[in-house]
């Protein structure tokens, strides 16, 4: 007599399928026009800076690697004006696209896919986090197509807490760099430092490129301006036992924030001593959010394209 066997038990699908899509009313040549243009300089559609902007190593076309910030895919498929794909090439398995569907002469159908193969651990982290985050750049990506092509953005998407929170944790932070040779100002300062130190952020598309724009790195501490010389701002103060010198230098596609101080005596030394123990973490979490906030303040990609091309 033959055991009885248990029918196996199913096995959950690995599979993830996330999918967008948005009526938009313009013709479906200007849509895919745009969507055409993802990864290029100017960049008409990615919800850049709010979100890391999708680079690619040559122009949009299939064989062109790249991603945005961690997520890095490769183009797989190009039908110009209506679909692209790209397939992840590090993470898990599987592709996401963006396909144009004509629906008449003035209006079309923009749709974007993922699909993917988790483990139980990138599951879960998927449902937790990944899911809500993508969802939101996916929708502020559909935002910027309707506005660059219609002049408007009939529902925007609105930032959950949860998203908003997770975009303050995962926002990049400073590097420790040496005092950059265009900070002149901070160089010549004083004829000797018993102190300097500099940190460095990258600047992203549409943020300001003035340093005025950034003297709110300092917010809450009203020091005067002690010299403007091209991309470099100094402010700072003279004390009784400390001179105090900061920087804010845009070169090179980057912003800094310097600092350099000169002592006065004993005293002054002894008082910097404790300071510097928490200057390094004061000054990295200024320029992070100071950075930060200037990025969500830049209007969306979809209003500079359209304003682009207003001009035009």
């Amino acid at each position: 007599m033959r055991p009885l066997r248990l029918p196996r038990p199913l096995r959950p699908s690995r599979t993830l399928r996330d999918v967008h899509t948005r009526t938009i009313a313009a013709p479906a040549d200007t849509v895919g026009a745009l969507i055409d243009r993802l990864g290029g300089d100017p960049d008409p559609v990615f919800p850049t800076p709010a979100w890391p902007a999708m680079r690619f190593d040559r122009p949009l076309g299939v064989g062109a690697d790249g991603g945005h910030g961690f997520v890095r895919y490769r183009v797989t498929a190009h039908e110009p004006g209506r679909r692209i794909r790209f397939d992840f090439t590090s993470g898990p398995t599987g592709y996401h696209e963006a396909v144009v569907r004509p629906l008449g002469p003035d209006s079309c159908r923009v749709e974007h896919v993922l699909e993917s193969e988790h483990g139980l651990r990138q599951r879960l982290l998927w449902w937790t986090a990944m899911r809500v985050l993508h969802g939101t750049v996916v929708e502020e990506l559909l935002d910027n197509i309707e506005q660059a092509a219609t002049g408007r953005v009939r529902t925007p998407v609105r930032r959950s807490p949860r998203v908003r929170l997770f975009h303050r944790l995962l926002w990049d932070r400073p590097k420790a760099v040496g005092l950059p040779a265009e900070a002149r100002l901070a160089r010549s300062a004083f004829p000797h430092t018993d102190f300097q130190d500099a940190w460095q952020m990258a600047l992203l598309p549409g943020m300001p490129t003035e340093p005025e724009a950034w003297e709110g790195v300092l917010r809450g501490a009203a020091f005067p301006v002690q010299g403007r010389e091209g991309g470099e701002l100094l402010l700072g103060h003279d004390a009784r036992h400390l001179d105090f010198r900061a920087s804010i230098l845009i070169a090179n596609g980057q912003v800094t924030l310097g600092t350099v101080v000169r002592t006065q005596h004993a005293g002054g030394r002894l008082y910097w001593a404790v300071v510097r123990r928490v200057h390094p973490f004061m000054a990295r979490l200024m320029l992070r959010r100071t950075h930060r906030r200037l990025a969500l303040a830049v209007p969306s990609a979809g209003e500079r394209e359209w304003a682009r091309a207003t001009v035009e």
